[in-house]
């Protein structure tokens, strides 16, 4: 498929005829003047360096290449092209709670939506990394595999709700272990991996210890936030809330003792949210000082960029240009490169062609004998 990315600068081709005629006009305003002096062929003769061809050639070159830089202007593109970038940085995959939880409403509006702002100011910050997205509640689910677009990312951030799993529950275990299967497999440095968990640490479903040592033994950090109070907050859904089996309301309350063993286990850090602050701030600058690696990520671009070539033969030609002389060379007169035509010159209103300089001086030689 073949398309101008910017079709509007096209309209500078209409340029070229308007260089056209008033090359043209110019060429003859030239003529005019010359025959004011008198006979065209005569004042050839008087001006043998002077080249109409080269003039002309000149010209051309300077349309041809403007020509070329309106096209270039309009970036021409053409099919598609798989780019490869490389880049030094860390890979980040995120393990956000999405149990029912999570919607407490010791943070305002809720803790969900807490942490939904915060992944995205996070993201507003990154530059060189790549993130990848974990829900999970009773199961975990991949929400966006390991990439280096922030704008799908907080997409895909702004989308995260309880719904997103079928399963509730809180099974901290398989949401990491689901985290450390999602990562990419561009870079062989596993120091470059780190899991950020946030969640309010109500574990109820497996041993999530056991998966922090495995990650540990892979060389893979967890940073963890705990969302919410120790005194916690009841949960409100539809409107109503949440009430066990004797008809007690339902309170959520900040796990912090896990949290923090899986941090220590790693090698991370655990950090515990404020009203004022999520924390991911202060994971993200403890992240900025671990070694990076090179990552490689594969960019589909839907258009491939042709008006380098363009520029390249437009460059060429105004060199071209620049460097032709208006008039003949002494040193290739000889080879005639621009088909000059044979002199003529005037002898009382008559015109004669001469082929070479001798009969040139046979004709001044016949007219001083008849005198």
């Amino acid at each position: 498929m073949f398309r101008f990315a910017h079709p509007q600068y096209l309209w500078l081709l209409a340029a070229v005829p308007a260089f056209v005629v008033l090359f043209w006009l110019a060429a003859r305003s030239r003529r005019r003047r010359m025959a004011r002096f008198g006979c065209e062929a005569t004042l050839r003769e008087l001006m043998p360096e002077v080249s109409s061809g080269r003039i002309a050639l000149k010209f051309i070159l300077f349309c041809t290449a403007f020509a070329l830089l309106a096209l270039a202007a309009a970036r021409p593109q053409f099919g598609s092209k798989l780019r490869e970038e490389k880049a030094q940085g860390i890979e980040m995959m995120l393990a956000v709670d999405v149990s029912n939880s999570m919607l407490a409403e010791d943070f305002e509006p809720n803790r969900l939506e807490r942490t939904k702002y915060a992944i995205g100011k996070l993201f507003d910050g990154l530059r060189q990394d790549r993130v990848g997205l974990v829900v999970f509640a009773g199961e975990p689910k991949v929400q966006l595999p390991i990439t280096s677009d922030y704008r799908m990312a907080r997409a895909f951030a702004r989308r995260i709700d309880p719904s997103l799993v079928t399963v509730q529950g809180t099974a901290v275990g398989k949401a990491l272990e689901q985290s450390l299967l999602a990562f990419s497999g561009n870079t062989e440095e596993a120091r470059s991996r780190v899991i950020v968990l946030i969640t309010d640490g109500e574990n109820h479903d497996d041993d999530a210890l056991a998966v922090a040592r495995r990650a540990a033994e892979m060389g893979v950090r967890i940073y963890t936030v705990g969302i919410g109070t120790p005194e916690g907050a009841p949960i409100r859904i539809g409107g109503d809330f949440i009430k066990d089996e004797k008809g007690d309301m339902v309170v959520s309350k900040l796990n912090e003792k896990m949290l923090a063993e899986i941090a220590d286990l790693t090698g991370g850090v655990y950090v515990r949210s404020t009203k004022q602050s999520i924390g991911l701030d202060e994971i993200v600058r403890s992240i900025n000082e671990m070694e990076r690696s090179e990552l490689s990520t594969v960019r589909f671009e839907e258009y491939d960029e042709q008006y380098r070539g363009l520029l390249a033969a437009a460059f060429v030609l105004l060199l071209l240009e620049f460097f032709l002389l208006d008039r003949r060379n002494p040193l290739l007169a000889r080879f005639n490169i621009f088909n000059e035509k044979l002199r003529i010159i005037c002898d009382s209103g008559n015109t004669a062609a001469l082929k070479n300089p001798l009969a040139e001086n046979d004709i001044d030689k016949k007219t001083t004998s008849d005198f």
